[in-house]
């Protein structure tokens, strides 16, 4: 790749190559758009941005869901000197409360978005009391729907390599969200040390799924790959959640080199996938598949790999990596073509400052652990104690990074920065490893966050949410993220305090998982009632303690026995059921398989996740085109309600 210090060179630079992206936008449905088309494309965008008021070094937040529209106007803010900060558009009102809570902070961004999101925004912020947010966002809003003419171009504007290049806020998080900056420096920086190490190069053909509100779809898979002058294909999230086997369809198909995913994607195409054969499929093209965003499962990965080994997938292809954010995506990987180097160590040993204690992996208490190699250049790596001193090899402790990819702190908030940086120039990523043999070793977190299906979420966000139900306060509810043994996924857990019988925690129990699933589109596993709330004594709540107990079993018999109360009061079926309930039921069942769905039972309170909405809503749409909206299903939760609404709009 070229040696550009900015953004701005890097496509300005890149326009007259003969080169082209590619949206996968259905199986027989793709759109080719050309360097030189994606420049002029961009430059009339920034034309509008500049006649509605955005000047160099103003923000603005690009709320969308088409990956077209996205890097159309994300490359029109960067040769304006414009700051992009991308927000995921989401389903729920949460997503909707994150934008006005990041716009309030930003303090007057412009917008970038569709009429209908707007509207969604607008008529949110009315019923949550952020009209005044909402308000100055109207004011300066461009909505893409009024995009007719980009034959006029803006005007380009000179960049410094340490000025802002976008703002990337914290995914996943309910409350005040973190902004990290990363300027062009340290965009580039992860950009060369992770070509040197990778070796992209305009030979490569890459595929990704990945949303480009997240780092690893937008840096890992458009900005590297761009800069590469890689040949790089789109699939939008929903595709790939609606449709999974698509993605080594067209993996195949195109002669995919570069992919990825996050743990829950090899499990949700693993999932569809079943018994069907793979010999059709040839993936021999693929020679390395990223595999991070979230812990990485040991037992996935194998899985994954023996179950396409038919397809012709090398077995060295996968790749797992470490990296988050602040460190403008990537901090180490593996060397290629290596095959997945593992630990195990005793679950129960694992906390900061302890030795390593390796065990057999088929031990009892043995988590397995992958190495994600060793930092890539222009980034380091340190294993550190309580007092940010360096720990020796073979120790456990918090892993920090710094360098010229790292960066320099959080967009207008002192107290993350200094909870974030050490007086000595680290930062501290929040997870804790192990240098072995070399190479680092992810094994937990040190800040307590939970990741579901690649995203991060904060405890207490959804300690929040849950806290809405009657009789909950702060202290009594406690989220966590809790792999069981054998799992290959971290499920979420609620734990509440609870001292009375069961009949009584039942209703709270299916409150507190409707109000989480509702509100932030996660499925609760399960609502576990505890007698006492583990604390320090200073009082902060030792998570780690009560899912230690629930992997344990330690809660076996209370849930048994809320199964057996759920069963005894589940409603009776109707005798008899519509048509269209009939219908509605069957996707349901066959959506939340392993869940038993009645036609009055609450969608959210039995786990249908923003995932499985997605899948319920297009197989509703398949029966009824155009009739029900995503959002009414949050509206009208239960099949006989949603049948009532769909049998008026029929009539």
């Amino acid at each position: 790749m070229s040696k550009a210090t900015t953004l701005t060179e890097v496509i300005t630079g890149n326009r007259s190559a003969p080169r082209a992206l590619t949206y996968l936008e259905g199986e027989n449905d793709s759109r080719e758009v050309s360097f030189a088309e994606l420049y002029e494309r961009a430059l009339g965008i920034l034309h509008h941005l500049q006649k509605l008021g955005a000047r160099r070094g103003d923000k603005l937040i690009l709320f969308l869901n088409n990956n077209e529209q996205f890097i159309d106007v994300f490359w029109a803010a960067i040769l304006g000197g414009i700051v992009p900060v991308p927000v995921a558009l989401g389903i729920s009102d949460e997503h909707r409360h994150k934008l006005l809570r990041i716009a309030r902070r930003l303090g007057k961004p412009y917008l970038y978005t569709e009429r209908r999101s707007l509207e969604r925004i607008g008529s949110f912020a009315a019923q949550a009391g952020e009209s005044e947010v909402y308000e100055g966002l109207r004011r300066r809003v461009f909505l893409v729907d009024d995009l007719d003419d980009i034959s006029r171009a803006g005007e380009v504007q000179r960049v410094a390599p340490d000025d802002t290049a976008f703002i990337q806020f914290s995914s996943g998080s309910t409350s005040e969200p973190k902004g990290v900056v990363l300027t062009h420096r340290n965009i580039l920086a992860n950009c060369y040390g992770a070509t040197e190490v990778a070796g992209f190069s305009e030979r490569d053909v890459s595929l990704s799924w990945m949303p480009l509100t997240h780092d690893m779809g937008l840096i890992g898979f458009h900005l590297i790959m761009f800069a590469n002058r890689v040949h790089a294909h789109l699939m939008p999230t929903e595709l790939f959640v609606r449709r999974p086997l698509l993605w080594l369809t067209f993996a195949a198909r195109i002669r995919a080199s570069i992919l990825c995913s996050p743990n829950f994607g090899y499990k949700h195409y693993l999932k569809v996938l079943g018994e069907r054969p793979v010999e059709a499929l040839d993936l021999s093209a693929v020679r390395l598949i990223f595999n991070g965003a979230e812990p990485i499962s040991v037992e996935l990965c194998d899985e994954f790999l023996t179950r396409l080994a038919p397809a012709r997938l090398n077995r060295n292809a996968m790749y797992p990596v470490y990296g988050l954010a602040e460190a403008s995506l990537a901090v180490s990987f593996p060397p290629l073509g290596a095959p997945l180097k593992t630990i195990a160590l005793n679950r129960h040993r694992m906390s900061a400052g302890s030795a390593v204690e390796l065990v057999d992996a088929a031990d009892r208490d043995a988590v397995r652990l992958v190495s994600e190699g060793r930092a890539i250049p222009y980034c380091r790596v340190r294993i550190a104690d309580e007092t940010d001193r360096e720990l020796p090899a073979e120790r456990i402790g918090h892993v920090h990074i710094r360098g010229d990819n790292v960066t320099r702190g959080y967009y207008e908030d002192p107290a993350a920065n200094a909870a974030a940086l050490t007086a000595d120039g680290w930062l501290r990523t929040g997870d804790l490893g192990l240098m072995h043999a070399g190479d680092l070793f992810v094994s937990g977190r040190a800040k307590e966050i939970i990741f579901v299906n690649g995203q991060n979420y904060y405890p207490h966000d959804l300690e929040a949410i849950a806290q809405r139900a009657p009789g909950l306060e702060l202290g009594k509810v406690v989220a966590a993220g809790v792999r069981p043994r054998g799992g290959d996924a971290e499920q979420l857990v609620v734990f509440v305090l609870h001292r009375g019988a069961m009949e009584e925690f039942l209703p709270l129990a299916a409150q507190v998982a409707r109000l989480v699933n509702e509100q932030s589109g996660l499925e609760v596993a399960d609502v576990v009632p505890v007698k006492r709330i583990p604390k320090t004594t200073s009082g902060k709540i030792q998570r780690h303690l009560l899912e230690d107990g629930y992997v344990d079993g330690e809660f076996a018999a209370e849930l048994a026995e809320l199964a057996a109360l759920r069963a005894a009061q589940r409603a009776p079926e109707p005798g008899s059921r519509t048509a269209i309930e009939e219908k509605l039921k069957n996707i349901c069942d066959t959506a939340l398989e392993g869940k038993r769905v009645g036609v009055h039972d609450n969608l959210f309170e039995i786990g249908a996740s923003s995932l499985k909405l997605i899948e319920i809503h297009e197989q509703i749409d398949k029966e009824y085109p155009g009739r029900v909206d995503l959002t009414e299903l949050f509206d009208f939760p239960t099949i006989a309600e949603l049948a009532q609404h769909l049998q008026s709009k029929l009539a």
